[in-house]
């Protein structure tokens, strides 16, 4: 496979602005090529995104090949909810860390991707699924993987439009105080705990609406709708809530309810197929030992898996 050159003319506005209009690129990925010196204005390498462009300059892009990708395929138990030639919805297990990292080189969600997923496309100059958005390692449910270049720079601008719908369940230690509310709180790595993050004023926005769904014993189940994906978003706004998610080894309370894994699981998600423009929604039914919990904290189970609280969003006409 050979590489791939774009042309972009300029008329002021960023280079980046000009190349993603001109490639279908996300600008994360333009801004890599670029930084990586893939760039030409002119004949001169342009590194930075921001550069602004004279009116009539000649920009070209040369995307590299995709490369192999270094994670290899390992046949891991994976449930598919669904695939097509731009995207496949799956359901991740507890425990598995999505990406490799040190310490992490194998056994994770990428892994198993690439063993179950056939026909994958170039994803940022890689032959490798396109991770939309993450989980926590000891979070389950249902993710959103991309397959080809075009399906992710489309699933990313939805997500970041906030025309996603994802909804999780939480059990949380102690009764709310109302039956909903909403989190306005920014978020930022912990100053104090690099390993944690925080609400602080100078983070970055997080907007977390919850709902009860059911009340236990000092505990209750909430769906959770995320607007924002900050890192640990809805351990930190709950904790800070002074209701932390039961069985949370970060944040949680050292003598809270008792429960076999953190009570947390991506339910729910909702977008827009990045062809089609349908309206598509899938569901991740509970873990057992997420069930297990609450069954030992008064909780039937079943009221987690009903659409309470959940918005359903309508399709434009």
């Amino acid at each position: 496979m050979e590489e791939t050159i774009f042309q972009a003319v300029g008329d002021g506005r960023r280079a980046d602005v000009l190349l993603s209009e001109a490639s279908g690129l996300s600008r994360s990925r333009i801004a890599a090529l670029m930084a990586e010196g893939c760039c030409l204005a002119e004949g001169e390498p342009c590194r930075k995104a921001g550069t602004k462009t004279r009116p009539g300059q000649t920009l070209i892009l040369r995307v590299p090949a995709p490369r192999p990708a270094q994670p290899q395929a390992e046949d891991l138990p994976l449930e598919i909810l669904y695939q097509d030639e731009d995207l496949a919805v799956i359901v991740k297990p507890r425990g598995m860390v999505v990406h490799p990292a040190p310490g992490h080189e194998q056994g994770t969600l990428v892994n198993a991707l690439l063993h179950h997923l056939d026909a994958l496309g170039g994803i940022g100059g890689e032959l490798r699924p396109g991770i939309v958005h993450r989980l926590d390692k000891d979070t389950s449910g249902v993710m959103l993987v991309a397959r080809n270049d075009a399906a992710q720079t489309a699933l990313s601008e939805m997500l970041a439009a906030r025309r996603m719908e994802k909804h999780y369940r939480a059990l949380v230690e102690g009764a709310m105080k109302e039956p909903a509310g909403r989190v306005e709180l920014p978020i930022a790595r912990s100053k104090k705990d690099r390993k944690k993050m925080a609400v602080d004023p100078e983070g970055r926005e997080a907007v977390t609406e919850w709902r009860v769904l059911a009340e236990g014993r000092g505990c209750a189940l909430l769906d959770v709708h995320i607007l924002t994906g900050r890192t640990h978003q809805i351990r930190v706004h709950m904790r800070h809530l002074g209701h932390p998610v039961c069985g949370d080894p970060i944040y949680g309370w050292e003598r809270g309810v008792r429960v076999p894994c953190l009570m947390l699981h991506a339910f729910s998600l909702a977008f827009d197929h990045p062809r089609t423009g349908e309206r598509m929604t899938f569901r991740a039914p509970l873990p057992a030992d997420f069930q297990e919990g609450l069954r030992k904290n008064g909780i039937d189970p079943a009221l987690a898996s009903g659409e309470a609280g959940e918005r359903e969003e309508k399709q434009e006409s």
